[in-house]
């Protein structure tokens, strides 16, 4: 299967629709970015179970930036709609394929658990009442002024 340009308004709809999706977060000024992109496209023709994205970081800058993006080439690897790796870097095409059968061979039974266990420790940590800031040695707060 060949790339598939994609931009930010397309960009949830794509992880939410497809159960594998890799993107590529690439510019046309980047050497690395234009070395990874034959690499990238030739790996996609094997797998067309897998949905094989770029987006271009200049036309889509507001998108890089809520994904992160400081360096590219940034390759990211959703699986049912949970980011299962992200790195920046060129690959060659034996990382790349390595990507790819890892990312096709987790289980995402336990995936979803370790995500579902992460949300709970992140809510039980915001709802639990933060120490006093300012003690004493023996404990005694120290009041604000």
């Amino acid at each position: 299967m060949a790339t598939l340009d994609i931009t930010g308004e397309q960009f949830a709809s794509t992880i939410e629709g497809n159960d594998i999706v890799l993107v590529d977060f690439w510019a046309e000024w980047c050497g690395p970015c234009k070395q990874f992109g034959p690499t990238y496209s030739a790996v996609s023709e094997k797998h067309p179970d897998v949905l094989f994205t770029k987006v271009d970081t200049e036309a889509q800058q507001q998108l890089a930036a809520e994904a992160g993006i400081t360096s590219i080439p940034t390759l990211m690897a959703f699986r049912e709609k949970v980011l299962v790796f992200s790195q920046p870097g060129a690959l060659n095409a034996q990382q790349l394929e390595q990507v790819v059968d890892a990312v096709k061979a987790l289980d995402m039974d336990e995936v979803h658990a370790h995500v579902a266990r992460q949300r709970e420790e992140a809510a039980t940590a915001a709802s639990q009442p933060s120490g006093p800031r300012d003690t004493t040695q023996d404990g005694t707060q120290i009041p604000d002024f």
